[in-house]
């Protein structure tokens, strides 16, 4: 197997959702472990590369899918060769300008080490809904506004 993960935490995360963006399945796959696993916002698994690869092609083809800024808020070695990346994502729907924040997630991400670059080994996500503290939801929102304004797709804290 080729490297093709870049080498630094924030540049995978970022190559990831630019990726998504773009609505290439397999630019995303490419950048998991063989064996990488994903969790979607809606609880929905993907298991390992060619999986993710052939199901989010299914998803890109048939929809038009939404795009995702971010913030990062914690990059932390886990180990020698492991590393989290948490961060809170938004996503703009397709022809609009403005975030959605009722489809504001958490994203935790899991990378692994290995033939000289960084790879992901699992993606997760979940709603930050934030039901008992609406006040915080609005700051996550105003949060990936202010993202999605500068014209980044990931801004790290």
């Amino acid at each position: 197997m080729t490297p093709v993960g870049p080498r630094t935490p924030i540049a995978l995360y970022t190559r990831l959702l630019e990726a998504w963006n773009r609505r290439d399945a397999l630019a995303f796959a490419a950048l998991f472990t063989a064996d990488g696993h994903t969790v979607g916002f809606d609880g929905s698994q993907m298991n390992g590369r060619d999986e993710i690869a052939s199901t989010l092609k299914g998803i890109f083809e048939q929809h038009q899918t939404a795009s995702y800024v971010a913030s990062v808020r914690e990059v932390r070695e886990l180990g020698s060769a492991v590393v989290l990346i948490r961060a809170a994502v938004g996503m703009v729907p397709p022809g609009q300008n403005e975030l959605n924040p009722a489809v504001n997630a958490i994203q935790s991400v899991v990378l692994n080490e290995a033939d000289g670059a960084l790879w992901i080994a699992l993606l997760h996500n979940t709603p930050a809904a934030f039901h008992q503290d609406p006040e915080a939801a609005d700051a996550l929102t105003r949060e990936l506004t202010e993202v999605l304004q500068s014209g980044r797709v990931v801004q790290a804290r």
